[in-house]
């Protein structure tokens, strides 16, 4: 209980650090439906889409080899300065090779009229990839607090420069280079939150440690790429494959902007699976060669579906009420249909997430990259043939179909190499009926009183909470009587 209880505090303040200002940033998005229509919010959503596919590369997965080889070999500043060299050295080199091309990547981007907005976003992975591996180091020390300080500081930093570039500042003809802008100004001060530490790192390269991290990394970068593919293509793809006038008298470019708003609701979801990862992965590493791990991550990974089927039922019931609040253009709101599938697709994906860690903790990072390779299938397939046939309710159905596949297969493959005894049948259950109870409250649960169908709608959510507590209330106490017994005897 104590490990879980040590898990559950991290989570809570890497979930601080990550929700406050992903909260903050989720804030802002009224303020950017004030200011731009769906089309330019479309095109900023393809921006960011391809920034954060390039992420990945730019890290290049050295974030977790830096924690398997810091707890591997128990000395972690020489673990550090490897994994930043690598980090440094590949974001230097992809920099200046996209540098050297901005501007025909800017004509085939569609923004050849703004070109420095690709320069920007250059500087701003940049900075993101100087800090990958301090931000890492703050988690594996055990500094939620530090970590959440930094994090919230930065969005904290580009809630101001927004309001006060589109309030006070606005000039239409830079229209969304604004946000960009913003961005690049609050991540700078990333560099001065680590100045210590990135001053004094020096390059360091041991040819047998530094190639074999990056022989553990690599698989890991893969899995990431084909993991933000499969999250962020289908926005790119809806550009692409959606035929022109599938939506009367709307652009492409309309279409990507909804499903850009709507994706903003799934965030709530998102925060909890991230806010999860970011206290769990060097935690499974810790927790690894203890002898009663394999019940302890089938109890994380229970619990974790718990608190999430909850944030998928109360976020899917309720989006009536969140779209007067975050949504200050009614052309968006054609969108909210999509928030559940995507919402469950997120859960999914944190489920993967508790599963992978065996392929993690016996080196067979391979493993994960042919997992997302198979996921990524399944987004290619599902957006090229859905797309055209649902529009952007075919790349949220996509998205859901792509992480329960990749939850399924991680599964089956990882039962064989390093059991866990999930509770499948239990945990499969909460996943179904949290889906289907969304879907039946948002179909039959009217009145013509809007704020008492709200009511009427979180009555039922409040049941479902109950209900919850009474199936776990038995198996929770009889764990705590356990744990006593074990400590008296």
């Amino acid at each position: 209980m104590s490990k879980l209880k040590s898990l559950a505090g991290d989570t809570l303040l890497y979930g601080l650090g990550n929700m406050v200002p992903r909260l903050l940033n989720f804030l802002l998005f009224p303020l950017h439906t004030k200011f731009f229509d769906t089309e330019a919010y479309g095109v900023l959503t393809y921006l960011m889409s391809a920034v954060a596919l390039l992420m990945v590369i730019y890290s290049f997965g050295m974030e977790t080899a830096y924690f398997r080889f810091a707890t591997k070999t128990g000395d972690e500043n020489k673990t550090f300065r490897q994994a930043q060299t690598v980090v440094v050295l590949i974001s230097v080199l992809l920099s200046v090779g996209i540098l050297l091309a901005y501007q025909p990547i800017a004509i085939y981007m569609g923004v050849g009229d703004r070109p420095e907005w690709i320069v920007w976003l250059v500087a701003i992975m940049l900075i993101d990839s100087l800090v990958i591996i301090p931000f890492a180091r703050l988690r594996l020390q055990k500094k939620p607090i530090q970590f959440s300080i930094y994090k919230i500081s930065n969005v904290g930093i580009l809630t101001g420069l927004n309001f006060y570039f589109l309030y006070y500042n606005f000039d239409p003809s830079t229209g969304i280079g604004y946000i960009i802008l913003a961005n690049l100004i609050a991540n700078a001060f990333y560099l001065l939150f680590f100045a210590k530490t990135l001053w004094s790192w020096r390059p360091a390269w041991e040819k047998a440690i530094s190639l074999n991290m990056m022989q553990y990394a690599y698989p890991i970068m893969l899995t990431g790429l084909a993991g933000m593919t499969n999250e962020f293509f289908s926005r790119l793809a809806l550009k692409e494959w959606l035929p022109e006038g599938f939506y009367p008298g709307k652009t492409n470019e309309h279409a990507e902007g909804v499903l850009g708003g709507a994706y903003k609701f799934a965030v709530f979801m998102n925060l909890a699976v991230q806010a999860f990862r970011m206290a769990a992965e060097p935690f499974f590493f810790q927790q690894a060669s203890d002898k009663n791990s394999p019940q302890l991550f089938a109890t994380i990974n229970h619990y974790f579906i718990i608190l999430c089927c909850i944030v998928l039922v109360g976020i899917g019931i309720n989006t009536d009420v969140l779209k007067l609040i975050f949504l200050k253009r009614e052309s968006y709101w054609e969108g909210l249909v999509i928030v559940p599938p995507l919402l469950m697709g997120y859960l999914l994906l944190g489920v993967y997430y508790n599963f992978s860690v065996w392929f993690k903790l016996k080196d067979k990072t391979y493993a994960g990259t042919l997992t997302t390779l198979v996921g990524l299938m399944v987004t290619l397939v599902g957006n090229y043939f859905l797309i055209p046939l649902m529009g952007y309710e075919g790349s949220a159905w996509t998205s859901f179909l792509c992480y329960a596949t990749m939850a399924t297969v991680c599964y089956l493959w990882g039962k064989h190499h390093f059991p866990v005894p999930y509770t499948i049948v239990k945990d499969g259950s909460y996943l179904i009926v949290s889906f289907l109870l969304v879907y039946a409250i948002q179909f039959y649960i009217h009145h013509g009183n809007f704020w008492i169908s709200i009511l009427l709608k979180n009555g039922v959510f409040i049941c479902f909470l109950l209900i919850i507590f009474w199936i776990e209330k038995k198996p929770l106490l009889a764990y705590l009587q356990r744990k006593t017994f074990n400590k008296i005897n």
